[in-house]
């Protein structure tokens, strides 16, 4: 059974730097398209990035110089490193895969992934 595990959400202040983590387990990270995405209340699941099996990334370019998706197949974890947050960045973030190699022109789309994980909340305050 694929379960997806999310740690590392936190409150901080603007300006700020998180690091997530998603343990996964009963399968094999390196075989799966993996990704962040985030919720806020009112509002639609929002991808943030993705990264394909053999660890090429993919990011929503207005987040591209302040999120960075990274993933360690021998430790089935991935990685969102998070600098410079701010307000808006407050969400819960969720972690999602697929079992393909390559996430593809729609990682960003919530509909494409088959398993999730529970969600860390970031609170980012002014």
């Amino acid at each position: 059974q694929v379960q997806l595990v999310e740690f590392g959400g936190g409150s901080v202040q603007a300006g700020g730097s998180l690091r997530l983590s998603c343990g996964a387990s009963g399968y094999p990270s390196s075989r799966y398209c993996m990704a962040w995405f985030r919720q806020a209340p009112g509002q639609e699941r929002e991808g943030v990035a993705a990264v394909d099996s053999d660890g090429t990334a993919r990011r929503i370019d207005s987040m591209r110089a302040r999120f960075t998706i990274s993933k360690d197949n021998s430790k089935n974890t991935l990685y969102l490193q998070m600098i410079r947050l701010k307000p808006e960045d407050t969400a819960m973030y969720y972690c999602a895969a697929v079992l393909r190699q390559s996430c593809g022109s729609d990682w960003d789309r919530a509909d494409e992934y088959t398993y999730w994980g529970q969600g860390t909340q970031v609170t980012v305050s002014s």
